[in-house]
C-alpha cells in the first residue's frame, strides 16, 4: 500500500498531465490590447517610441508617466490612428528612467524606459525595429514558497501571471479588480504556523482599502486576533502596493475550511476565496492502514484543472457505507487499482458505528449570538437522572451554591444551579430570585431529559468552545460572540488654529470604551515618540489632541470604526495679528483725563507703550491694563508734559500703533491771564479752529467725546449749543442727566456725547452772548464706526472641490474705508465656522478650495476699516462641492438604416456625488461645425435612435453627460456615418418550440412571435396549406424585427400547415410551422349488449364519429343499478372496444354508459345500452366446465426499438421503447455498461408498457451508449442505442 507523499505525487502527476496550460492568458484575463509596449533600453539623448494596438478602433488610450498623465508636448507626442497608437520621448534623459503604462478602458500595460549613459558597450534595438512578438509562452503555474521550521510553516503563494516578453519579471499584470495578488489555498500539520498573503493596487485608491477576513460565510475574523490569529498590514511607498497577511498560529483541525478575503474602497469591492487544509501531525507508531489510505482529493476534467483544492475524502468510509453496487463506480471516481484487496480488508474491519448511549439530542457544531443577547444551549440525555458537566475551553464551569427549586408565585422554573460572572451564589427562598436575575451569567436548567446552559449578557470573554459531558461521552460546540456595529453618532468638525495651537477632534460613537482608528490623509495615526498625537476616550466620546500644531498637520483627518465614518479637515495658518481697533489722537484739557484704547486679534499678545520713542513706566497717575485683546493707557490730570507722540507695539510682531495727544492749553495765539477784567468785554470764544472753515472731532462710535471749549466775557456770558438745522434743548448747565449733555464752568463750557452713536454725527455750534456782544464757532463731529455687514455672498462656479463666492461691499463702511474682507465657511450640520484667510481680501470674490465633494457647505463675509470688523453677512445659500460627470464611454453606432441611425453607450467612469441628470445626444454634417441636437431634451437611456435623417448624408454624433454641476466632456465617434441602409440577408429563427407540433384546445389564445433579420425591413408572406392566409381569420402582426400571428380563440378550422416567408429583393427564407387544435371527442356509437351470464355482462360498442382532431386514448365504463342510477366506473382509460364487467349483483338490473376520452379530456355526452341487463336468480347449482388452464407467461420482447438520437447539451431529452412480458418484467438502464439506478440525474418511468428515460441537461460527458434490459422469470431481454450530446455554437452574424 502506498503512502500519503507517494499517493498525492502520482495523483498530482496525473493531474497535471491531463490540464491544458497552453491556452492563451486570455482564458484568465481579458485585455483591450492586440499589442503591448515593451520595456526598452535606450542611450541618454536619444529618441525612444512605444507602440500599442488595441482590439477595436475608437476607444481612448492614456499614456501614464511614474502614476501621472502625459499631455503632449514638444517632449511627449502621442500619435493615434485608428486601433494604433504611439507615444514618442524625444531627448531621453536620466529623469525619464521610469515606469509607464498604457491605459485603455479597464485594461493596463505597465512597461519600463531604461537609460544608460553614452559610451556604454551594449548596443539596443530601438522599439520600432523591435521584431514581432513571440507566441506567448504557457502561463506557469502558482509559485509556490514555503519555509519549514521546527514545526512551523509560513506560506506565501502568488496568484498565476505572465508577464510579455520583454517586461521586467517582478512587474504584475495588472488585473481587473482591486487585487494585484489573491490568497491562495494553503496546507499546514496541526501545531505549524501558516499565512496568507493579498496585496491590493494602491496606485488609482485616494485612501487605504477596507479589508476583512471571514471563515465560512458570516465568521468575521477580525474581533478573534488572538493567541491564534494575527492580521498584519503594510504600504509600499515605492510600488504603491498595500499587503494585508492574515497569520494563524499553532493551527488545529478546527482551523481547517473555506476562508474569504474582502477588499472594499469608496465605489469599488472585490473578494477572494480560499482553503485551509489541516493535516494530522505524523505517528512514529503502527501505521493505520485506513489513515494512510486518506489522501487529498484534486478532481479533474477534460481540458481543465479546478484550482480550488479540496478537502480530505476517506475512501474507506465511503466504501464502507456504499452499498456493493456502487464499489466499481467508486473505484473508477477515486483511482483504485487495487480494488478485490480493499474489498477483503473491508469485509475484516467492517463494522456498525457505535451510537451514543447518554445523548439523545447533542450539540449543534456552532452557535452565534450578538453581544449582550442571551443564548441558551441544550442537549438531550438518555437518562433523565443523569448528572453533566459544562466546560468551557476545557475547564469545568464550577458551581458553589445550588438554587433549589423554588416557584415565585407560580411562574418560575426549577433551577439546579446558578452561577455569576465572578462567583457562584446560594440563593435562600427568603428572597426573591427577581432581586438576583440580573447578575446571573450562566444558569443550568434540568427539565425532564433536556440540559440547558443559558449565558446571560454574552460578552467577548464568552466566545469560546463549550463541552458537555456525560460520563465519558463528551458533545462539542463553539459559541461565537458577534460584536453589533460601532456608529459614529456625533460627526468630526472641521477646525482651523494658528501655529503652535493645541487642536483636539472630538468624536461621539455609539458605544462606551470603543476601539476606533485614527487616519491622517488616508494613513493611521500612532503614538509617536514626541507624543505629538494622544488619542483619549470619555466613555462614548473619543479624542484626537496634536500638541503645538504646524504647517504640516494641515489635512483631513479620519475617524473609523467597524459601523462608520467621520472626516474632519484642520486648517494651519501662520500666527498673524490684526488689529480691530487703532489708537486714536486725542484733545484734552488740562486736569482731565487721556485714554489710549487698541484692540488686537489675539488676547494673549503682550506689548509696550512709548512716548516719543521711550517706554511709558506706570505710576499713580499713569496706568497701563491689558484686558483681553484691549491694552489700555489711562493718563489722569493732563499736563502739558503729557503733549507728545504715543505708540503701541505688541510683542513679537512689526506693529507701531502711534497717536497724538493735544494739549488744549495752546491757543493759537498766545494766551496770557490777566487778574484784572474789565467791566466790559465781548463774549470770546478761544478755540484754534475758528477760522472760516469748521474743525472736525472724529470719535469711535461707543466711546466717550468730551469737548472742552474755553470762552471770556464779562459779564459772564451765556452759552447755546445748536446743532445746525435743530436747536438742542436749554443749556444743561450743571447737569449730569442724558447721554448729550453740556456742563458750564467759570472760564469754559463742556460738551459731552456719552457712547457717540452715528446719529451724532454732523455741524454743532456754540453760541455765547453777553450785553456787550456774541461770539460763535461750529465743530464738526464724525462718528466712525466698524462697517455694516455685507449682504449674503452669492456662489458660483461650483467644482469637484472649489468654488467662486462673490459679494458686495457694505452699504455703510462705518466713514473709514473698507480695508478688505474676512470670508468663513462651515459646514451645514455644523456650528463652527472655519475662517478661509488671514491676509484681508483686496477683492470681491474669492476662489475656495480643498473642499470634500458631496459635503454641504455654507458661507459668510466680514468687512474690516482701520475701526475693526464688521458683524457676519448672513449666510449664503448652502451648496455642494460636485464636477461634472466624465464623458460616457464605449460610444458605438448599433444601427443604420435610410433615415435613422441607433446609438449606444455606457454610462461615465466617474458620476461623483452630483448624480448623472441624462443625456445629450448630437451631431454634425460632415464638413460643418454646427451641432445639433438629435433629441428632444435630455435622455435617461444608455441608447438613442435618431430619426428622420436625410438618406446618403455623412453625420459625426456626439454625446455629453449631464448632473447639476454641468456638460462633461463628449464622446465623440470619430469616423462619420453615412445614413443609408445595410443589405442583410433574411434570416428566420425560429423558436424550439415551434419546431415540433404546436397543440392547442379550442377557445385558447395562440400567439406565436418569430423573430427575424434582415434589411432592409423584408417582405413578410404568412400561408397556411399553400394558399395565402387570410388576415380577416387572424391577426397578423410585423416589426422590424419579429412577426406575430395572433388568434384571438382557436377552432378547429385553424389546425394545418403554416409557412413564414421572408422576401428581400432576390433573397428568400422561409420555415413551416404545423398546429393542432383539438376538442373533445363525440360519444362512442353501437354500444351492444351482447351476453349477460351469471354475474357477468358482455359489452361491445364502435370508435365515436368525431375524435376532436386528436387520438383516441380511451374509453371510460361506467354501470347503474335500475334502482337507484347512481353510476360508478368499471374502467377507466380502457383501450379496447369490447369488455366483460363482471361482480354483478343477483337479481339486479344494470344499465351501461361508455365516455370516450383524447388529450382535451372526456367526452361531454355518453353512449347508453337501451335495455338493461337482467341478473337472473338461479335455482339450481350451475357447474361450470372444466377448461384447461392457459400459461400466459411469456419472456420479455420489445415491441418499439430504441432510437439512436443527437441533442444539444443543457435541454431535458428523454429516450423511449416498449416492452411485453407476462409476468410484467423488472426494467435496467445502463449507461456504457454502468447501471443508472441510483443516480439522481436520471428519471426512469414505465407506464402500460411505455418505458421512458430522463436525462436532466445532458453535457457531452452524457453521450454513450444507452442500454435498457427487461427481466421476468421466463427469460430477458435487451436493446440499446447511441446519444451523442453535442453543443450549441450560435452561427456569427453577417454584416
Amino acid at each position: 500500500m502506498k503512502n500519503q507523499s507517494s499517493l498525492w505525487g502520482e495523483r498530482k502527476r496525473k493531474m497535471d498531465s491531463e490540464m491544458n496550460f497552453s491556452e492563451p492568458l486570455s482564458l484568465f484575463l481579458v485585455s483591450a490590447f492586440t499589442k503591448k509596449p515593451k520595456t526598452t533600453e535606450v542611450t541618454a539623448g536619444s529618441t525612444a517610441v512605444f507602440e500599442a494596438e488595441t482590439e477595436k478602433a475608437g476607444i481612448k488610450v492614456k499614456w501614464q508617466r511614474a502614476g501621472t498623465e502625459i499631455t503632449e508636448s514638444e517632449k511627449y507626442v502621442i500619435k493615434a490612428e485608428g486601433n494604433k497608437h504611439s507615444l514618442t520621448i524625444n531627448n531621453v534623459g536620466k529623469e525619464d528612467d521610469v515606469i509607464y503604462a498604457v491605459i485603455a478602458g479597464s485594461s493596463k500595460v505597465k512597461f519600463e524606459l531604461k537609460v544608460k549613459e553614452p559610451g556604454t558597450a551594449e548596443t539596443v534595438t530601438p522599439a520600432e525595429a523591435a521584431p514581432a512578438p513571440a507566441a506567448p509562452e504557457p502561463p506557469a503555474p502558482p509559485v509556490e514558497s514555503s519555509q519549514n521550521t521546527e514545526g512551523n510553516r509560513e506560506l506565501t503563494l502568488l496568484t498565476k501571471s505572465v508577464a510579455p516578453a520583454g517586461t521586467h519579471p517582478e512587474e504584475p499584470l495588472d488585473p481587473i479588480g482591486l487585487f494585484v495578488t489573491r490568497p491562495q489555498d494553503g496546507e499546514v500539520t496541526v501545531g505549524g504556523n501558516i499565512t496568507f498573503t493579498a496585496k491590493v493596487a494602491g496606485e488609482s485608491l485616494l485612501k487605504k482599502p477596507s479589508v476583512k477576513w471571514f471563515k465560512g460565510k458570516w465568521m468575521d475574523l477580525g474581533s478573534k486576533v488572538g493567541q491564534h490569529l494575527q492580521l498584519h498590514d503594510n504600504y509600499d511607498r515605492n510600488n504603491k502596493v498595500y499587503t494585508f497577511e492574515l497569520e494563524i498560529i499553532e493551527a488545529n483541525m478546527t482551523f481547517a475550511g473555506g476562508y474569504r478575503c474582502e477588499v472594499s474602497t469608496k465605489d469599488k469591492f472585490d473578494s477572494s476565496n480560499f482553503n485551509l487544509t489541516v493535516n494530522e501531525a505524523p505517528i512514529t507508531g503502527d501505521l493505520d492502514i485506513r489513515t494512510a489510505f486518506r489522501r487529498t482529493l484534486i478532481p479533474f476534467c477534460r481540458g481543465e484543472a479546478k484550482s480550488e483544492s479540496q478537502s480530505d475524502v476517506d475512501v474507506w468510509e465511503i466504501l464502507r457505507k456504499a452499498p456493493p453496487s456502487e464499489y466499481e463506480k467508486i473505484a473508477f471516481q477515486y483511482g483504485i487499482t487495487d480494488l478485490r484487496g480493499m474489498l477483503k480488508r473491508l469485509k475484516r474491519i467492517k463494522k456498525e458505528e457505535k451510537k451514543s448511549t447518554a445523548f439523545l439530542k447533542k450539540l449543534d457544531p456552532a452557535y452565534q449570538v450578538d453581544k449582550g443577547q442571551k443564548i441558551k444551549l441544550m442537549v438531550e440525555v438518555a437518562n433523565p437522572d443523569a448528572d453533566v458537566k459544562w466546560l468551557k475551553n476545557g475547564q469545568e464551569i464550577q458551581v458553589s451554591g445550588l438554587l433549589y427549586g423554588y416557584m415565585l408565585e407560580k411562574h418560575l422554573k426549577p433551577f439546579t444551579g446558578v452561577c455569576t460572572s465572578h462567583t457562584c451564589i446560594k440563593i435562600s427562598p427568603k428572597f426573591p430570585m427577581l432581586v438576583f436575575q440580573t447578575l446571573l451569567l450562566y444558569i443550568f436548567e434540568a427539565v425532564g431529559n433536556k440540559r440547558i446552559l443559558t449565558i446571560n449578557h454574552c460578552s467577548l470573554a464568552d466566545d469560546a468552545a463549550y463541552e458537555c459531558v456525560v460520563g465519558e461521552e463528551k458533545s462539542f460546540t463553539e459559541l461565537f460572540v458577534k460584536e453589533p456595529p460601532i456608529l459614529i453618532t456625533h460627526p468630526l468638525e472641521d477646525q482651523m488654529v494658528m501655529v503652535g495651537e493645541r487642536v483636539e477632534f472630538e468624536c461621539e460613537v455609539s458605544e462606551e470604551g470603543a476601539t476606533v482608528k485614527w487616519e491622517k490623509d488616508g494613513i493611521e495615526l500612532t503614538r509617536e515618540e514626541t507624543f505629538k498625537y494622544r488619542f483619549k476616550k470619555d466613555g462614548k466620546k473619543q479624542y484626537l489632541i496634536i500638541n503645538e500644531t504646524s504647517k504640516e498637520d494641515s489635512g483631513h483627518y479620519t475617524v473609523k470604526t467597524n459601523g462608520g465614518v467621520s472626516v474632519a479637515e484642520l486648517i494651519v495658518q501662520e500666527k498673524k495679528l490684526e488689529v480691530y481697533q487703532s489708537i486714536a489722537d486725542l484733545t484734552v484739557k488740562a486736569r482731565d483725563q487721556a485714554v489710549f484704547k487698541c484692540e488686537v486679534s489675539d488676547e494673549n499678545v503682550k506689548g509696550i507703550w512709548l512716548k516719543n520713542g521711550k517706554e511709558v513706566v506706570p505710576d499713580e497717575r499713569i496706568k497701563i491694563s491689558h484686558i483681553g485683546r484691549i491694552h489700555k493707557l489711562t493718563i489722569e490730570d493732563v499736563t502739558p508734559d503729557d503733549e507728545a507722540d504715543y505708540s503701541f507695539i505688541p510683542q513679537g510682531f512689526a506693529y507701531n500703533l502711534s497717536a497724538k495727544l493735544q494739549f488744549l492749553g495752546k491757543l493759537s495765539s498766545e494766551y496770557v491771564k490777566i487778574d484784572f477784567v474789565p467791566r466790559e468785554e465781548p463774549p470770546k470764544i478761544h478755540l484754534d479752529c475758528l477760522g472760516q472753515s469748521p474743525d472736525t472731532i472724529v470719535v469711535v462710535a461707543g466711546n466717550k467725546l468730551r469737548l472742552d471749549v474755553p470762552i471770556s466775557g464779562d459779564p459772564t456770558p451765556t452759552v447755546i449749543w445748536q446743532k445746525v438745522n435743530k436747536v438742542m434743548h436749554n443749556p444743561l448747565l450743571f447737569e449730569s442727566e442724558g447721554r448729550v449733555r453740556v456742563e458750564m464752568h467759570e472760564d469754559h463750557c463742556v460738551f459731552i456725547i456719552e457712547g457717540a452713536e452715528k446719529e451724532d454725527e454732523g455741524v454743532y455750534r456754540v453760541i455765547v452772548k453777553n450785553p456787550v456782544g456774541e461770539d460763535k464757532a461750529d465743530i464738526t463731529v464724525k462718528v466712525i464706526d466698524v462697517p455694516d455687514p455685507p449682504e449674503a455672498p452669492k456662489i458660483s462656479n461650483i467644482g469637484e472641490d472649489y468654488c467662486t463666492v462673490q459679494w458686495q461691499p457694505p452699504k455703510y463702511d462705518g466713514g473709514q474705508p473698507v480695508l478688505g474682507y474676512i470670508l468663513e465657511r462651515k459646514k451645514k450640520k455644523s456650528y463652527r465656522w472655519m475662517r478661509l484667510n488671514f491676509d484681508l481680501l483686496k477683492e470681491l470674490t474669492y476662489e475656495a478650495k480643498r473642499m470634500i465633494e458631496g459635503v454641504v457647505y455654507e458661507m459668510r463675509v466680514y468687512a474690516v476699516n482701520s475701526i475693526g470688523m464688521s458683524r457676519p453677512s448672513p449666510a449664503s445659500q448652502p451648496f455642494m462641492p460636485i464636477a461634472p460627470p466624465s464623458e460616457p464611454t464605449h460610444f458605438t453606432v448599433e444601427d443604420v438604416s435610410d433615415s435613422t441611425v441607433a446609438l449606444k453607450w455606457r454610462p461615465p467612469e466617474r458620476i461623483g456625488a452630483g448624480g448623472l441628470d441624462g443625456y445629450i445626444v448630437e451631431y454634425c454634417k460632415d464638413g460643418s461645425t454646427e451641432w445639433i441636437p438629435a433629441l428632444p431634451g435630455l435622455t435617461e437611456r444608455t441608447s438613442a435612435l435618431i430619426k428622420d435623417l436625410v438618406t446618403g448624408d455623412k453625420l459625426h454624433f456626439r454625446i455629453k453627460a449631464i448632473n447639476v454641476a454641468g456638460e462633461s466632456g463628449a464622446a465623440i465617434i470619430k469616423e462619420p456615418v453615412t445614413v443609408q441602409e445595410i443589405l442583410q440577408r433574411p434570416k428566420i429563427w425560429l423558436p424550439r418550440h415551434l419546431r415540433q407540433t404546436l397543440v392547442k384546445k379550442v377557445g385558447e389564445t395562440i400567439n406565436i412571435v418569430i423573430p427575424f433579420q434582415g434589411k432592409p425591413r423584408p417582405k413578410i408572406i404568412w400561408m397556411k396549406d399553400g394558399q395565402t392566409l387570410d388576415s380577416k381569420d387572424v391577426g397578423i402582426r410585423n416589426s422590424n424585427t419579429d412577426t406575430i400571428l395572433f388568434i384571438r380563440k382557436a377552432e378547429l378550422h385553424h389546425s394545418g400547415a403554416y409557412e413564414v416567408i421572408l422576401q428581400i429583393e432576390t433573397m428568400t427564407d422561409k420555415v413551416a410551422i404545423t398546429i393542432q387544435i383539438i376538442d373533445k371527442p363525440g360519444p362512442p356509437q353501437n354500444i351492444k349488449l351482447v351476453d349477460v351470464w351469471g354475474f357477468n355482462a358482455a359489452l361491445e360498442w364502435t370508435p365515436p364519429q368525431d375524435d376532436g382532431n386528436a387520438q383516441i386514448l380511451g374509453y371510460t365504463v361506467q354501470k347503474a343499478d335500475k334502482k337507484t342510477m347512481e353510476w360508478y366506473t368499471v374502467f377507466d382509460h380502457y383501450r379496447r372496444t369490447n369488455c366483460i364487467v363482471s361482480d354483478l349483483i343477483m337479481g339486479n338490473e344494470y344499465f351501461f354508459r361508455i365516455f370516450s376520452e383524447n388529450l382535451c379530456g372526456l367526452s361531454e355526452t355518453a353512449a347508453t345500452t337501451k335495455n338493461p341487463a337482467y341478473i337472473q336468480k338461479t335455482g339450481t347449482t350451475y357447474k361450470p366446465p372444466t377448461y384447461k388452464e392457459h400459461d400466459f407467461s411469456e419472456p420479455p420482447k420489445f415491441t418499439h426499438p430504441l432510437v439512436d438520437r443527437s441533442v444539444i447539451a443543457g435541454y431535458n431529452t428523454t429516450l423511449s421503447c416498449a416492452v411485453r412480458g407476462i409476468p410484467k418484467p423488472k426494467i435496467f438502464w445502463y449507461k456504457n455498461k454502468m447501471d443508472l439506478s441510483g443516480d439522481a440525474k436520471y428519471r426512469m418511468f414505465s407506464k402500460q408498457g411505455v418505458l421512458t428515460l430522463e436525462i436532466r441537461k445532458p453535457t457531452p460527458f452524457d453521450g454513450g451508449c444507452y442500454t435498457c434490459k427487461a427481466v421476468n422469470e421466463c427469460g430477458e431481454a435487451e436493446i440499446e442505442c447511441r446519444l451523442d450530446v453535442r453543443v450549441y455554437l450560435p452561427t456569427p452574424q453577417r454584416g
